[in-house]
């Protein structure tokens, strides 16, 4: 089966021949090397290219071991340039590679080579691309399959499908699998075998238990603010170990760097900044998250949100979680300050939406509590609920737009209704 990336391609179709190194960067087994070496080099072969003009070299596999050499390396792609055609240079997990910034430096000095690497940790990245490459690296990053790339190449009906995808997410190899037993398995496994031994081996931690359990608290507390300190305080007092909050914070910034998870800062609406305290955290796959916590935490609007959020960052949306003070009297007319929470602030150029997540608004006391939050923003952009089900978007009276999550994950522009 093979499940169209036509979003992504079509990235790498713009940045054909930009004279940039054009680096695809995402969690581990999210489809990057399948983007790069099948459906870009499909689209290659098919506008003309030769194949021997297509060099390919994937560095975490063991028949690459000695290409990890960076002039070994170096030298075999020269050595595949035989003459004044243009050539295409797919490298997969430049990772594996020390000083690997050097070697694409290097290939940029070669007039006739388009460059295409992958990489699986943002730190072995995201500096390199605005210092070492000064301005000539282009980054795309990529995720898990959308719940739209999921369901296209699905075998069943949109309920079954969502079903599916809220329990074992969008890893393209789960996606694969006909059995349940299969994909959690595939999922544990490559939870502890891939994701978190490469955070341990490349940070070289030495208590491997405590980032393991760290992971567990983060899994079990999608959609709740939390920090490092209010984490190692429940270390101490629920399990009796010692675990500082600068440990954690450090050990979080991994995870972060893997992309096996994204902070969402907190956003002060009313007084447009930021709010240091309290990040939410999401997961990339919430398979991943599911299996973590072998499948037993399943609470619909956690997860629900946490598809949202993934799905507003591979939209290309900047997504922050919003509050706004509210002020009132109390009994003995004396003020009080109450903070409400607005799931998502979400910004894209001069857009901004926000948005709410509901699993269900079928009470007063529910509508109550989402519309609140939005009742009080001061200003006019856009205000969303996003709710379980298949109801196509609509108008209450206030102006907010309620739609459906099957509306709001197939329609790729549903946040302009």
């Amino acid at each position: 089966m093979e499940i169209k990336r036509d979003a992504y391609l079509e990235q790498l179709k713009i940045r054909r021949d930009n004279g940039m190194i054009k680096i695809i960067t995402g969690i581990r087994r999210c489809g990057k090397s399948f983007l790069l070496f099948v459906l870009f080099k499909k689209y290659l072969l098919e506008t003309g290219i030769d194949a021997d003009h297509i060099i390919e070299v994937a560095l975490d596999g063991i028949e690459s071991e000695e290409l990890r050499d960076p002039k070994i390396c170096y030298q075999y792609i020269k050595e595949r340039i035989k003459d004044e055609g243009k050539y295409y240079l797919l490298l997969d997990e430049v990772q594996f590679m020390p000083r690997f910034e050097e070697v694409l430096n290097s290939m940029l000095r070669i007039k006739n080579i388009d460059v295409y690497v992958t990489g699986s940790n943002s730190k072995f990245l995201s500096s390199d691309v605005i210092t070492e490459f000064r301005g000539r690296g282009d980054e795309i990053r990529i995720y898990p399959l959308s719940f739209a790339e999921f369901f296209s190449a699905y075998d069943g009906d949109y309920d079954d499908a969502w079903n599916e995808y809220l329990i074992y997410g969008g890893l393209p190899q789960v996606a694969q699998f006909s059995l349940e037993r299969q994909k959690a398995e595939y999922l544990k496994n490559t939870f502890a075998n891939v994701y978190i031994k490469d955070v341990v081996d490349r940070n070289k931690l030495q208590h491997v238990d405590e980032i393991d359990t760290l992971v567990d608290v983060l899994a079990s507390a999608i959609g709740a603010p939390t920090n490092p300190t209010k984490i190692s305080n429940t270390f101490k007092s629920e399990r009796g170990i010692t675990y500082s909050n600068k440990t954690i914070s450090n050990h979080i910034d991994y995870l972060a760097q893997s992309f096996l998870i994204s902070k969402a800062s907190r956003y002060d609406i009313k007084g447009r900044k930021y709010v240091g305290a309290n990040l939410k955290y999401y997961f990339t796959d919430i398979g991943l998250r599911n299996a973590r916590l072998n499948f037993r935490q399943q609470e619909t609007t956690h997860i629900m949100e946490n598809i949202v959020y993934n799905e507003l960052l591979i939209r290309g949306y900047n997504v922050d979680v919003g509050i706004v003070e509210i002020f009132g009297k109390d009994g003995e007319g004396k003020t009080t300050r109450k903070q409400l929470e607005v799931d998502f602030v979400v910004n894209q150029g001069s857009q901004r939406y926000y948005i709410q997540v509901a699993y269900d608004m079928s009470s007063e006391e529910k509508q109550a509590q989402e519309f609140n939050s939005l009742r009080n923003i001061p200003d006019s952009f856009k205000k969303i609920v996003i709710v379980n089900g298949t109801k196509k978007p609509w108008r209450n009276d206030e102006g907010f737009v309620i739609m459906g999550m099957k509306y709001f994950l197939l329609n790729a522009d549903s946040l302009e209704f």
